[in-house]
């Protein structure tokens, strides 16, 4: 088994890092990191991330399963995979598992996925208290990745893992991580890492200078540059983590990483990938001919280079509850009710209208009676979700409820037919127009009573970067 397709998802917004020494009269570092928006998670990046994947999937390919795995996820006792699996719109067959709590549940849903030809996405949002390491050198990404037998783009040719119990990082519900002195850290992870890297390779029968591009991620950065230092390998072998771009994103960095590679890297490659969390994991990957002529839906650099949203450091404390301010006088958003929520899957998850078979009318959302021909019954499903559509009209709303208002809503006409009206996200309300071209995303419209209220908003296809105010 091996990589047949895969896809990294990385949030608009970003936070420069010399905002927050500004703010707090203390130096944070140099560069930017990536910011989940407000109405971003775990699960919502996971969608994303896999709909990249998805993209450009082989023709046919279903997952055996889906896997979910992150740090932070947005429900306790709750699967979250299953809302991806119904945003993604998979077969009902199709089972979804979560392994989420700590960073190493990405390595474990990787190993345990890829034999069985699975979609594994990993996502996380790292965030401290103001003015940590963790809050300025932390990231918000995911990353998906497809596994199948045939036409693979990578295969394992060894993997090695070491474990130790010592307490490095830590949290219990509620609150954010809290991390014993690096040099302790350092002094772990480094052996640990060295034994299971020489393990890897011995089973792989190369020594280290026959890898030709190495990746060391890990939750404990001193520790990552050491250890990248020591393997063996040839300096310009080493793989630009991206953390001074988009930060440490936790569970998905190695992914993303090894996604961003894969985007420009040759066939018959030798890559030994290296993770710290918990103790270490390494694996010697090689890409195969079928590279050349893999496409990516979407790169990481493409996303790099596009359009992002400078957040104020004020913004960014507001997102992640750190900073609280006064909401609008409204009242506050009811929960969502389980019951409409389960009967309508296909469309609130989904975003499945329906077409008219007499007619060929487009509905949305999914009707039983065309509002053209009045036929009865007659109608197909359509998923619309990775439609694009153009702008009809919008209004700006500067008193609904939002955690970074105002609030854009615009009314959607789908091409091929079919007329909504939805909330837009990472968008400048000061340059949306009517006629501008819009793609659907999945977000979370708000949380009542520990309830997350997830829909699909619009986004635009290509913006301005601007700095978005709260």
């Amino acid at each position: 088994m091996g990589i047949v397709s895969y896809g990294s998802y990385l949030p608009a917004c970003r936070l420069d890092r010399t905002n927050i020494g500004k703010a707090l009269g203390a130096p944070a570092g140099k560069g930017t990191r990536a910011v989940a928006s407000y109405d971003e998670d775990t699960t919502t990046m996971g969608v994303e991330a896999a709909r990249i994947a998805l993209a450009s999937a082989p023709a046919g390919w279903q997952p055996s399963m889906v896997l979910f795995a992150t740090s932070n996820p947005a429900y306790l006792d709750k699967t979250n995979a299953t809302a991806i699996h119904a945003a993604l719109g998979l077969d009902r067959s199709i089972a979804a598992y979560d392994m989420v709590g700590s960073v190493r549940s990405a390595i474990g849903a990787v190993r345990a996925g890829a034999p069985q030809g699975a979609l594994v996405i990993l996502s996380d949002i790292r965030t401290g208290l103001p003015g940590s390491a963790d809050e300025a050198q932390g990231g918000d990404g995911a990353v998906a990745f497809c596994y199948a037998n045939d036409g693979s783009i990578t295969e394992q040719v060894s993997a090695a893992s070491t474990t130790s119990e010592f307490l490095d990082r830590w949290r219990i519900p509620g609150e954010t991580s809290k991390q014993w002195e690096e040099r302790f850290g350092e002094r772990a992870y480094v052996p640990l890492a060295e034994e299971a890297v020489t393990d890897a390779l011995k089973q792989a029968g190369i020594t280290a200078d026959a890898i030709d591009h190495l990746i060391v991620a890990g939750v404990h950065p001193r520790a990552a540059r050491v250890v990248a230092g020591s393997i063996g390998v040839r300096p310009e072998a080493i793989v630009d983590d991206l953390s001074g771009v988009i930060g440490n994103t936790g569970a998905a960095h190695g992914g993303i990483v090894l996604t961003d590679l894969l985007d420009r890297a040759e066939p018959n490659k030798l890559i030994l990938l290296v993770a710290l969390a918990d103790g270490a994991d390494a694996s010697v990957i090689r890409t195969t001919d079928a590279l050349a002529s893999y496409r990516a839906a979407k790169t990481v650099r493409q996303q790099l280079d596009g359009p992002t949203i400078d957040v104020p450091y004020p913004t960014f404390l507001t997102w992640r509850g750190q900073l609280h301010r006064e909401p609008p006088r409204r009242p506050d958003p009811e929960r969502p009710a389980a019951p409409v929520s389960y009967r309508r899957e296909d469309w609130k998850f989904g975003f499945a209208g329906s077409r008219c078979e007499a007619c060929g009318t487009r509905h949305l959302p999914p009707a039983r009676v065309c509002v053209k021909c009045n036929a009865v019954d007659q109608m197909q499903e359509e998923r619309l979700a990775d439609l694009q559509g153009t702008i009809a009209t919008f209004t700006v709303d500067r008193l609904a409820f939002s955690l970074s208002p105002p609030v854009v809503a615009a009314v959607i006409d789908f091409d091929g037919g079919g007329r909504f009206q939805c909330g837009m996200t990472d968008v400048d309300p000061a340059t949306v127009k009517i006629g501008d071209r819009v793609e659907m995303t999945f977000r979370l419209v708000y949380t009542a009573d520990s309830i997350h209220n997830y829909f699909w908003k619009a986004r635009p296809v290509a913006g301005n970067t601007t700095e978005r105010n709260a």
